[in-house]
């Protein structure tokens, strides 16, 4: 049997540091996408492998599986071609591709440094691969360490402090051109994860006049009721730009929800107008920035924010590698640990079994009601005696030379395999 370890592991993925956006929306995938990309490496003999797919990255994270493999299925189950993925991707095996998970799931490597909603998207990811069986035992505890960083990130730094999310950085993007919004007509489109933190920085900052639209009315009525702002029908979405100082669109859709045709209004009584997408794929058809009234922004426009708070957080990032690494090397031990416990669990069996054979030799010829409490005596004194062995295995965990001699000295029948 070949052990576990850090090599094993691999990533692959398009993410917003080289691929614009109009790349990255080819590849990204929706739920329904994730799941068909899960069951074809199912097909394909693979076991182990969990998808984040969000507004700024597609990655794949998987164990016992080469990048190649990976970048196939990507480009098989996305829109996205292998010309593409060689041009603006990248892949990471070893401990450089476990760096990256730790690394994004605690925001070190997202476009707003300490996003908060990264780690949300990582755990999704996590969570629908677990329940299509598509997460391993390492797989799972890098996870739990993954996770447990993150925490710690936010516990033990400041680096979670103040607002640092995509939506934050939107709203700041329209301070720029309006100064303050507190007498802007706002349309918000889609009331979402995004939308839903859009709508409540934009509420925060003094804005007022804020109508929502969401395809499912009801969903964008609940988030209204919270803030006592108006919602609209899709149906009125036209108009409703038409009268709009900002249009902030942040829906799930997989093609644009605002369409040249959805401008005529406004283009009969032409107003300046900012309107910013933060979907990928886009929701804004890019036919829409060619009118002169209007300023059309993408994620990719969206810089970092540069208050006072983003330079604290910046501040927090050696001490939040720091606990990456304390993390990591908890993990390595772990994984390391690995190679002796089918020794382990072969010599607690061993000696469990010769301890019951004992008894219940001796069963018949003991006229004794104390038999519980001797069962219970020769259990502790196997479980002490065991424990010397199981310490030296798990202090020796790296040799295999001292596992093959507890197997040879107990005669133990480990399936652990020195190859």
């Amino acid at each position: 049997m070949v052990h576990p370890t850090i090599q094993d592991f691999s990533t692959i993925g398009i993410n917003h540091w080289d691929a614009p956006v109009e790349v990255r929306e080819r590849f990204s995938l929706d739920t329904d996408k994730k799941i068909l990309m899960l069951e074809g490496a199912r097909r394909e003999g693979i076991d182990s492998m969990f998808i984040v797919s969000t507004c700024n990255r597609t990655e794949v994270f998987a164990q016992g599986v080469t990048t190649s493999e990976l970048i196939r299925l990507l480009t098989t189950y996305s829109r996205g071609n292998l010309d593409e993925f060689h041009n603006y991707g990248f892949e990471l095996e070893g401990q450089r591709a476990i760096q990256h998970l730790f690394n994004v799931a605690t925001g070190l490597d997202s476009q707003i440094l300490g996003d908060l909603q990264i780690v949300k998207q990582v755990k999704e990811g996590y969570e629908l691969s677990c329940v299509h069986n598509m997460i391993s035992g390492e797989l799972h505890r890098l996870v739990q360490h993954v996770f447990r960083a993150h925490k710690r990130s936010r516990n033990e730094t400041s680096l979670g402090q103040g607002a640092a999310t995509v939506a934050y950085a939107a709203v700041k993007f329209a301070l720029k051109t309006f100064e303050n919004l507190t007498n802007k007509n706002i349309l918000l489109v889609g009331t979402g994860k995004i939308g839903k933190v859009t709508c409540k920085n934009l509420v925060n900052l003094g804005a007022s006049k804020l109508t929502l639209i969401n395809r499912t009315r009801g969903r964008a009525e609940f988030v209204a009721d919270k803030f006592n702002l108006e919602v609209a029908d899709m149906e009125k979405l036209p108009e409703q730009i038409a009268q709009a100082d900002l249009v902030i669109v942040a829906t799930g859709a997989g093609e644009p929800v605002i369409r040249p045709e959805h401008m005529v209004p406004s283009m009969e009584n032409p107003k300046f107008k900012v309107m910013l997408d933060l979907s990928v794929p886009r929701n804004i058809d890019p036919e829409v920035s060619n009118l002169n009234f209007v300023d059309v922004a993408n994620m990719d426009m969206l810089s970092d924010v540069t208050d006072e708070a983003y330079k604290k957080r910046e501040e927090e990032v050696p001490l939040v590698k720091k606990i990456i690494e304390d993390e990591l090397s908890s993990y390595k031990l772990w994984l390391n640990e690995q190679r002796v416990v089918p020794t382990i669990k072969a010599l607690t069996q061993k000696f469990e079994s010769i301890r019951e054979n004992e008894l219940n030799f001796f069963k018949n010829k003991i006229e004794t009601e104390d038999f519980d409490k001797i069962e219970n005596m020769t259990r502790r004194i196997v479980n002490k005696i065991a424990a010397y062995s199981i310490e030296h295995l798990r202090d020796h965990h790296h040799s295999n030379e001292v596992a093959e001699m507890v197997e040879k000295m107990f005669k133990l029948e480990s399936k652990n395999g020195h190859e």
